[in-house]
């Protein structure tokens, strides 16, 4: 059977305390991108709150680029636009702080942002930390645009290094775009690499990052998670079983849950996706393991990952346009006899079904739909 690997085997090299479980909460770029102000980042927080979405733990509510002045002033301090954001960061993490949640905030490893409005942190990486931990920041992307040129092991290396220094606990994203294959040297430096470039709001684009993030599966653990890019649930670009399928693929791939759309706007529907307890705990499963590609049978895939309490989820998605069966057989799951008998756990439908399985589960999948189980061993009759 899929054995569970013990949490202390796969310590996070950063050692920070922090990701222990993938970041849940929520960015303002895929909906909003530059238009944002403090109202925005407020209504975002109370929504959070009375949709009670941050009791399901979607507690990070993170500013993405476009937040501040386009120079430094003249003590060389990032400064917060005087428009849109005339508060100050202080005041808005202090607010947010208030509601029981985390602020987080966007930074650059070159010399401007990615929008090019906002001076990058190259060569200001203690200063820029100094800040961000005195306005009491809980979360820093720190993404790839407009740098000189040097590797990203050397520039994230660098802001890693100063938000040590400041002694205040920082989440830190290297937002690096799948550069030079963070997987293999991140935990070094950060609490998530990004695995990919952008995702955008399509089914192609989804599946496009969903495969490539796949390859670096035996890279994540609790403190350190690959990142596929953030959710675009709610945004309107998929169908319902589409995005039904992306939260699935995003939650077996221990990804951050970092939804993108305006949750001040939820409809019944994107809060039946993102609110799935049952899917939300896979996860945030202690045992930090992520799932994997068990077997990929043309269009049709079958996923599948240890849970702690020595169960096992599985994912069946389905990337053709009809309805086809799709059989996982025990031993393509690692389980060492057919003769272990299992519970299953449907978390979408939230029943268990009747019958006890044995040997092998087969399951009907819809045209860009997923099944999604817990299986559970039971003792034999």
């Amino acid at each position: 059977m899929m054995a569970d690997r013990k949490a202390s085997e796969r310590k996070n090299l950063l050692k920070n305390g922090l990701g222990l479980t993938p970041p849940m909460g929520w960015n303002s770029w895929n909906h909003f991108h530059c238009q944002i102000n403090e109202k925005i980042i407020r209504e975002t927080a109370d929504a959070l709150v009375s949709s009670g979405l941050v009791k399901l733990g979607y507690k990070y509510v993170n500013i993405d680029d476009c937040w501040g002045e386009s120079s430094r002033d003249s003590q060389g301090n990032l400064v917060a636009n005087k428009t849109t954001f005339p508060s100050g960061i202080k005041a808005l993490a202090d607010y947010v702080h208030s509601k029981g949640l985390k602020l987080g905030i966007y930074a650059d490893s070159g010399y401007r942002t990615c929008s090019g409005t906002m001076p990058g942190s190259l060569g200001h990486e203690e200063h820029d930390a100094s800040t961000f931990a005195s306005w009491g920041i809980d979360y820093l992307k720190y993404d790839n645009c407009f740098n000189d040129d040097t590797r990203p092991t050397i520039r994230y290396q660098a802001m890693s290094n100063a938000l040590k220094k400041t002694g205040h606990s920082i989440f830190f994203s290297m937002c690096e775009w799948g550069d030079m294959r963070p997987a293999l040297w991140g935990a070094n430096m950060g609490n998530s690499w990004r695995t990919t470039d952008d995702i955008s709001d399509s089914w192609g684009s989804m599946l496009k990052i969903a495969d490539m993030n796949e390859v670096y599966a035996d890279r994540a653990k609790p403190g350190g998670w690959n990142d596929p890019d953030m959710l675009e649930v709610g945004n309107g670009g998929m169908k319902y079983n589409e995005y039904v399928v992306h939260f699935s693929i995003w939650a077996i791939s221990k990804a951050p849950l970092l939804l993108g759309c305006d949750v001040r706007n939820l409809t019944k529907e994107s809060m039946q996706i993102i609110g799935n307890e049952e899917v939300i705990a896979v996860n945030q499963d202690p045992l930090g393991v992520q799932a994997k590609k068990v077997r990929m049978l043309g269009e049709r895939m079958i996923w599948a990952g240890p849970l702690s309490g020595n169960r096992i989820v599985i994912l069946f998605e389905s990337r053709k346009t009809f309805t086809s069966m799709m059989t996982a057989h025990w031993d393509d799951l690692g389980i060492s006899s057919n003769n272990t008998i299992f519970e299953v756990r449907d978390l979408w439908e939230h029943r268990t079904l009747e019958t006890k399985f044995q040997g092998k589960l087969t399951v009907k999948a819809e045209g860009h739909t997923c099944r999604m189980f817990i299986l559970t061993p039971v003792t034999k009759d």
